[in-house]
């Protein structure tokens, strides 16, 4: 994972002194300034940078990974890689209850966006829950 972080870690840098540039070119501080780019390059630069924190605390508890080493072979990354969840119907219903919650903003009826939320916090809960009972119970 030392490569990914030092991946993102340069595409922070290049963000912290790109947005400064952007925003002189730009004349964001003019009230005729474009202040939705700076303020996009601004969020990207911190989101990089928490993923950039992120994968280096993990680098620094983790063993080494064949990826990482100089001399890793494809076959020394051989065995289990986790657990990969079978079908589900939840998501389904959970992008279902979405779109019925926004149809509900969106024609100002708040009674279905209620409606909505509530059949949304069911679908939620079995997208959460779905291995902890039934077939697929771990």
């Amino acid at each position: 994972m030392k490569a990914e972080a030092w991946i993102f870690g340069i595409t922070t840098i290049f963000l912290v002194l790109v947005t400064p540039a952007y925003w002189l070119v730009t004349d964001a501080g003019d009230s005729g300034g474009d202040w939705t780019g700076t303020s996009a390059l601004v969020m990207t630069g911190l989101l990089t940078l928490m993923v950039t924190m992120y994968l280096g605390f993990h680098a620094r508890k983790m063993d080494e990974r064949p990826e990482d080493r100089k001399d890793g072979e494809i076959a020394d990354g051989a065995g289990e890689l986790g657990f990969f969840p079978p079908y589900s119907w939840w998501p389904l219903w959970c992008g279902a209850t979405l779109a019925v919650m926004v149809f509900g903003v969106a024609a100002g009826a708040w009674w279905l966006f209620i409606i909505g939320g509530a059949l949304g916090s069911l679908a939620l809960q079995g997208l959460v829950f779905e291995y902890y009972r039934g077939e697929h119970a771990h």
